[in-house]
Parts: structure tokens; C-alpha cells; sequence
């Protein structure tokens, strides 16, 4: 077993690189298929031109959420782009300290989604909803007076480790955010150095045509994501709202949902697409469930391969869902996704 890299801290990387200053918000995600714009000291997790990334909430079961550990996970992982959620580089920025049991909430609100909540779940659901929304009016007052030289530094801080935020998912763009959290969510995105931010379709025209019409004046892209309510068609509506709505796919949910033909969505969007979740996934047939890489029904080998030949330049983040084994970890399992795309992309 190789020694454990030391956790970077705030002070380590002092000097200026060209990466650091390049806003990769204009550059849009074809941007990330091409290795030459990464530090070549880092990790590199370009393979073959399909860039490889991971969406920092595959580290949520791991102690330290802060940003600084968060990145010393990409990098054991060998990876060197991300989808970074919005929690450590919030709290990296100051944002208020919260007591809810956060890992409590997202296992709940997945339960709802799936419709397997117990009336005793229901309960503490509500509970912790109530929490929640008195936390975010505390969070909307402090995102309205932050400034983005802290968002900066920890882009700095990644940039100079080899890491690029190429999307950024904050909870600030609901219904319930006000127009000013909307407009700081956009904001840290490009001070972060992220060429889209992501969230979940909030199935609303309405929603769509504000967030779309939002982020074309802060010249940036919203890239909707979604679940088993993912079609052909789920995104047209955002798509003819405005140039500056795109696509977050999910694959393995495009699969879970019974979508026929999931590789059609990726050639038939794949202008729009500016990145794309993947995991590995079974059928409704096999029962829907979230298994590691290789043992499920998400075609990962033909999807790689296909972006791959075709070029579409697009980041591929490996979103880590299913049980951890026992005796690993979010790490060692994210490594061994990225390893098996190198091993299908390099086939």
C-alpha cells in the first residue's frame, strides 16, 4: 500500500499558475477533453480524450468534509476534475455552521423519492424539513454578503494541486432561493472556475425560463439533472428556453427509469450535455438497483467508447451510489470506477 499523501492546506500552494487566472467558464465543456489545459504535476484522469471527473458527493460517508480533505481524496483517487458540491467550498467561504444531520436528510429524501417512507420516517422527515428551511433563510442572508475571494483561493488551491472544478452544485437554485442566492450561486461558479453549475430539474417551465434567462446574463450554463423521471424529451422544454440550459444526464437513472436505447440520449444531446453522471444501474426488469461497475445494465463500456470516437469533449463523473463493501471506502471504491473506465476506454 502506497503512504497516505498529506491533506492540503489553504497555505501550501503560494504561486501563480496560468490555470488559476483562465476562465474555464468561457471555455465551455469541450474544454475538458483536452489534457494540454490541465497541470501536467497532478493527477491526470484523461483517458484517451474522455475526461474522467467525480462529483465530490461520492465522499460523503468519507470524516473530514472540509475542502481541504475533500481534495486530498480526488487526488488519491488519480483524478483531476470535478463536480464539486456546494458544502465544502461554502463552508470553505465562511457559510454559517449547521447541526442537521445532513446524511439523515439525503437518506430520507431518498426514500420519499422512492416512495418507502415509514410514518415514523415521515415524521422526522418533516422534523428535519422544518430545520432545514430556517438554516437556509440564515444561509440566504450570509450568501447575499459574502465576497468570491474566497471562492477564488480554494480554486487556486485545487488549480495548483492539478484539480479543475469544471461544475459547481450549491443549493441555491429552487424556487425557494431568492433572485439574489441565484445570482451568487453563478457568481462562486465562476469564481470557482466552473464552466456550468448543475441541480435538479425542478420540473417548472416557469423556473427553467428564469434560471436560463439568469445565467445567460452571467454568461454562464445551467445543466438540469435528473432521475427516473429522465426521457427523450425531458429536457426539450428547458433546451428551447434558452441557449444557456443544458444538460447534467444521468445514465445509470436514464437506464433505471426503462428508457430504451440509452446511448440514443448522448448522440442525440450531446451538444447540450455538459457533463454527464454515470453509474451503474439495472433495469426496472432486474429490479432497478445501484451495483458496482461492470455487474449492472448501464452500458458504461459503449458509452465511453461511443464519446470517445465520436470526441464529444464532454466531463463523465463518476457518481458513487451504490453500498460501500465492507473494509473499503468512498475512495477505494471511486478508484476502482475509474479504473474500470480506463480499462474500457483503453480496450
Amino acid at each position: 500500500m502506497h503512504p497516505k499523501k498529506p491533506i492540503v492546506t489553504r497555505r501550501k500552494f503560494l504561486g501563480t499558475t496560468a490555470l488559476a487566472t483562465v476562465g474555464t467558464s468561457l471555455l465551455g465543456a469541450r474544454a475538458f477533453g483536452n489534457p494540454a489545459l490541465f497541470s501536467q504535476k497532478g493527477p491526470n484522469s484523461n483517458i484517451l480524450g474522455v475526461q474522467m471527473g467525480v462529483i465530490t458527493y461520492s465522499f460523503r460517508s468519507m470524516p473530514d468534509q472540509s475542502a481541504e480533505a475533500t481534495l486530498q481524496y480526488i487526488l488519491d483517487c488519480g483524478i483531476n476534475a470535478i463536480e464539486l458540491m456546494g458544502d465544502p467550498a461554502e463552508r470553505f467561504a465562511g457559510k454559517p455552521e449547521s447541526s442537521i444531520d445532513r446524511r439523515a436528510y439525503y437518506q430520507l429524501r431518498s426514500a420519499q423519492r422512492e416512495g418507502t417512507l415509514t410514518p415514523d420516517q415521515t415524521k422526522e422527515f418533516a422534523r428535519i424539513k422544518e430545520e432545514v428551511a430556517a438554516y437556509n433563510a440564515t444561509v440566504a442572508t450570509w450568501r447575499a454578503q459574502v465576497s468570491m475571494d474566497k471562492f477564488m483561493e480554494l480554486r487556486k488551491m485545487y488549480n495548483d494541486a492539478g484539480v479543475q472544478i469544471y461544475a459547481f452544485k450549491p443549493n441555491a437554485f429552487g424556487q425557494d432561493n431568492t433572485d439574489q442566492e441565484i445570482a451568487y450561486g453563478f457568481e462562486a461558479a465562476k469564481a470557482l472556475g466552473a464552466s456550468h453549475v448543475t441541480l435538479e430539474h425542478p420540473s417548472d417551465d416557469i423556473h427553467t425560463q428564469k434560471l436560463g434567462s439568469m445565467a445567460a446574463k452571467h454568461n454562464i450554463f445551467v445543466a438540469y439533472h435528473g432521475h427516473e423521471q429522465q426521457t427523450p424529451t425531458f429536457w426539450d422544454t428547458a433546451l428551447a428556453q434558452s441557449d444557456h440550459n443544458s444538460l447534467n444526464l444521468d445514465l445509470g437513472h436514464f437506464v433505471a427509469a426503462g428508457n430504451e436505447a440509452p446511448l440514443d440520449i448522448i448522440t442525440q444531446k450531446h451538444e447540450h450535455i455538459k457533463s454527464m453522471h454515470l453509474k451503474d444501474r439495472r433495469t426496472p426488469e432486474h429490479g432497478k438497483g445501484n451495483v458496482s461497475w461492470g455487474t449492472g445494465d448501464t452500458p458504461i463500456k459503449a458509452a465511453l467508447q461511443l464519446i470517445r470516437v465520436k470526441n464529444y469533449g464532454f466531463p463523465v463523473t463518476i457518481e458513487l451510489e451504490y453500498d460501500i463493501p465492507e473494509g473499503s471506502n468512498a475512495v477505494a471504491e471511486v478508484k476502482k470506477c475509474l479504473d474500470f473506465a480506463r480499462r474500457v476506454l483503453e480496450s
